[in-house]
């Protein structure tokens, strides 16, 4: 069916605006060969009651075309009827708005607290539009008078649906994203939006690195981890916090939630257990987790957007920060979360507790910033612990014995797994990038205790043979591919080494940059080698306690062996023996390896200044994470959330099965890994990126609706669910979608039962006068209607018949009508002769 202004833009060669522009009243005439058809309009407030239905309009066509031939020919009719559904009744959008309230008050689980919310917390389908069509009558087959209609919208034999969506329905994943990401632009600090007061003793604490190092000379008491709970995991600074804090000041964040929030980003905590079992179970649940995380289908997703693993401590911090920003207070709320959670860190590392929920190792360059600051300060507790740990073996043992030969002795062998905590064996390896010299530690620790080595292997003594170098060789692990010394037949031993430090990305930038300001100089570039060279040379000085009498050559074979050119010669005798010799560049005058090995000292790893300064570098990451501020703290954590949000997305799309959503799905990911590398994110397009995810979060909602409303439940399949199917996807992707089989069709009495039961809903007790026209449509019945009445009425008249005389060529003659509460609309096309007239 055509509207009004489509049927003159069609026909018109020549028309004119009359009227006032709303009312869109348009006059005109068209020539042609032999024949003018003329335009005219009529635009009514109110629908004359005369002709409210077919039979006025019928009387109106044919004075209009002033046909006097007998009998007049037949009147071509279309009719479309629109009804519209705007109560759902019991049929109302079925999700509620998740209760927080009740989640956090109770005990917390993983996957309640661990998932963002989804869906509309209000109906995202305003109204439904029903078109019931009869294309093809003609006049004398259906009578629709004052009196009495044929017009049954169940008899009409074409049925067409559209659906109208509220206009920006509100979506809980859409807020919650849309909150989170306006803390980005936020620019308070923790001071100004908690208070002086709230901030002042963590201030002192973390006001700089050195105050942080004295409190660590202080005497601490140990306590037990069967006694910890979220209560007492927290640093003492906290009661100082609650004693300063005003009295008429609350908290901005819930005591309640607080500790659940905790709970649920340090399970472990709640976990009575004694002291081993519980480090064990973190070490092993770091494992697991990452176990399930390789399992898992979208665990290379973190790896696009720059996040963080699902099952880590910095993927779950981003959801509490989302949900308490959300529903627990906002800014303040975020802040003190934050404090807390800095707290928190800075209790482990000076209790020697690993950080629950982050694998093992160096950090994962490929993770956002904050993950791997978290992973440094874990890296740091794993290296104070094992010294803390190395430290109780060796006291052990002495006073074992000293009580067994009255004296103490510091070179008994401790066990090989113990020493395997701190020293890694190294095979074949290239140069490592290293600290400076000057960068080393000049605390109390510098140096790694004095212990004997693990698993030395002593070769057995020949008769005659000296043991003064045995007894010299120290930080031995094991023999190296059955070589032996280029200047003896001892075998080539695999030293112990110091781990190479790990560093973030933001020190190796750092550091890239101090490199890069050298210069290109002699001296820049003599001082850039030895700045890298502190790993090598530490190596090298391994190596000589290892491998008592080695050359620079014996080094080489075994940390670069392609350094190391071995080739067939011919000898005096004839004989064909194998030689070898440095490489090139190692041959260089000057060469940095050449000027190291002089330099080196024949000292094991264990006596060695640490290339990594746990405490130095733990009270550095501490003091980072204190000065964020909340805007910083959720810019690091937008990548994990956006993450979180995707996958989100990923799981509710799987289980509606929308083809669009899934396209669009993959384009967010592909466009979201770009957007999210560092180093300056651009915070117009992640708005719009946000937008694009709420958008899709809307249609799977209007899909859900539509779904709940047509009966099509998951996990239960009938004969026409695949129908009905269809018919849900195309009403959303298509302006208007057929109704197969009208009115008798599966979807057809779906909707015939809804408009059913919102007018049962909505005419319980109607008024003898608003019954009007219903009681007309149904012959009179009392009864409530099925349908409501039509809210748009559209009629389409044609006849061909010779105009203005009976002789004249029989052209077309055309009226559209248009009947709507407020609006009575005509516009016909009249053709006349003008040839024969």
């Amino acid at each position: 069916m055509q509207s009004a202004s489509q049927l003159h833009l069609h026909f018109f060669g020549q028309h004119w605006l009359i009227q006032q522009k709303w009312r869109r009243m348009y006059a005109g005439e068209c020539q042609g060969p032999g024949a003018r058809t003329d335009f005219e309009m009529v635009h009514l407030r109110k629908v004359p009651s005369q002709y409210n239905h077919l039979s006025g309009l019928l009387d109106i066509f044919k004075s209009k075309i002033g046909c006097i031939l007998s009998p007049l020919p037949p009147v071509n009719i279309a009719i479309r009827f629109t009804y519209i559904l705007q109560d759902w009744q019991q049929y109302s959008w079925p999700q509620q708005p998740p209760d927080f309230d009740t989640i956090l008050g109770g005990e917390v689980g993983g996957v309640e607290f661990g998932k963002l919310p989804f869906g509309a917390c209000e109906e995202p389908i305003s109204e439904l539009h029903l078109a019931t069509t009869w294309p093809h009558l003609t006049e004398g087959i259906v009578v629709d008078n004052d009196v009495y209609s044929d017009l049954d919208p169940l008899q009409a034999p074409h049925w067409s649906v559209r659906v109208r969506t509220a206009e920006n329905p509100q979506c809980l994943l859409g807020d919650f994203l849309t909150e989170f990401f306006k803390l980005c632009c936020r620019k308070e600090s923790t001071e100004e939006i908690l208070g002086r007061g709230l901030a002042e003793e963590e201030g002192k604490e973390n006001s700089d690195i050195s105050s942080a190092l004295s409190k660590l000379t202080e005497p601490t008491a140990t306590v037990p981890i069967s006694k910890l709970s979220v209560s007492n995991m927290v640093h003492s600074a906290r009661k100082h916090i609650q004693r300063h804090r005003q009295i008429d000041r609350e908290s901005p964040l819930n005591t309640d939630i607080l500790n659940s929030v905790l709970l649920y980003l340090f399970p472990d905590a709640a976990v009575e257990k004694s002291s081993e079992n519980s480090r064990n179970k973190t070490a092993q649940s770091n494992a697991c987790g990452k176990a399930e995380q390789n399992q898992n289908s979208d665990h290379n997703l973190f790896l696009q957007l720059k996040s963080a693993p699902c099952d880590s401590l910095t993927y779950r911090l981003a959801l509490c920060v989302c949900l308490v920003n959300y529903n627990h207070g906002g800014l303040r709320a975020v802040a003190h979360l934050w404090q807390e959670f800095v707290l928190e860190l800075r209790y482990r590392w000076e209790n020697n507790y690993l950080i629950y929920g982050l694998a093992g190792g160096p950090p994962d360059l490929r993770c956002c910033l904050l993950h791997q600051k978290l992973q440094m300060l874990n890296c740091c507790i794993e290296r104070k612990r094992a010294r803390d740990e190395a430290r109780k073996v060796l006291e052990g043992s002495n006073e074992r014995e000293c009580r067994v030969f009255g004296g103490c002795q510091n070179t008994r062998p401790v066990p090989e797994s113990l020493t395997a905590t701190i020293t890694a064996s190294t095979s074949t390896r290239e140069v490592s990038p290293g600290k400076s010299w000057d960068s080393w530690s000049d605390s109390e620790d510098e140096f790694f205790e004095c212990l004997s080595d693990q698993g030395e292997i002593e070769a057995p003594q020949t008769e005659g043979e000296k043991d003064d170098s045995k007894s010299k060789a120290e930080g031995r692990l094991h023999p190296y591919n059955d070589m032996t010394l280029l200047n003896s037949n001892e075998p080539l031993y695999v030293p112990v080494t110091q781990e190479p430090a790990p560093m973030t990305e933001d020190l190796l930038e750092e550091q890239s940059e101090v490199l890069a300001k050298l210069g290109t100089s002699a001296e820049g570039t003599h001082l850039r080698a030895r700045m890298q060279s502190a790993c090598l040379l530490s190596d090298m000085e391994s190596f000589k306690a290892a491998n008592p009498g080695c050359v620079l050559e014996d080094f080489v074979r075994w940390y670069s062996p392609r350094d190391y050119v071995e080739e067939n010669v011919v000898d005096e005798r004839g004989n064909t023996v194998v030689k070898g010799d440095l490489s090139a560049r190692m041959k260089i005058p000057g060469n940095m390896w050449g000027e190291a090995w002089e330099t080196a000292r024949v000292i094991p790893a264990r006596r060695q200044r640490r290339l990594f300064d746990d405490t130095k570098e733990a009270e550095k990451v501490l003091h980072y994470l204190a000065v964020q501020k909340p805007a910083d703290v959720t810019r690091h954590l937008l990548p994990c959330i956006l993450h979180a949000a995707i996958l989100k997305l990923k799981e509710e799309e799987s289980v509606e099965d929308i083809p669009s959503v899934k396209k669009n799905i993959q384009q967010a990911t592909c466009q979201a890994s770009k957007l999210l590398q560092p180093p300056n994110h651009d915070y117009k397009k992640l708005e719009d990126f946000i937008n694009q995810l709420m958008a899709m979060e809307t249609v799977i909602t209007q899909v859900r609706s539509l779904k709940s409303k047509f009966a099509i439940c998951e996990g239960e399949k009938r004969e026409d669910t695949e129908e009905l199917e269809q018919f849900v996807s195309t009403l959303l992707e298509e302006p208007e979608a057929v109704v197969i089989g009208a009115g008798q069709g599966p979807a057809g009495s779906i909707i015939h039962g809804l408009f059913v039961n919102a007018q049962r809903a909505a005419l319980l007790a109607p008024l003898e006068e608003d019954l009007g026209r219903d009681r007309k449509l149904t012959g009179g019945s009392n009864k409530v209607p099925d349908f409501p009445s039509p809210a748009g009425r559209e009629i389409v008249l044609r006849t061909c018949v010779p105009r203005p005389a009976p002789y004249s060529k029989a052209l077309p003659q055309r009226l559209f009508c248009v009947l709507m509460r407020e609006e009575f609309r005509l516009a016909g096309a009249f053709s006349s002769d003008t040839s024969f007239f």
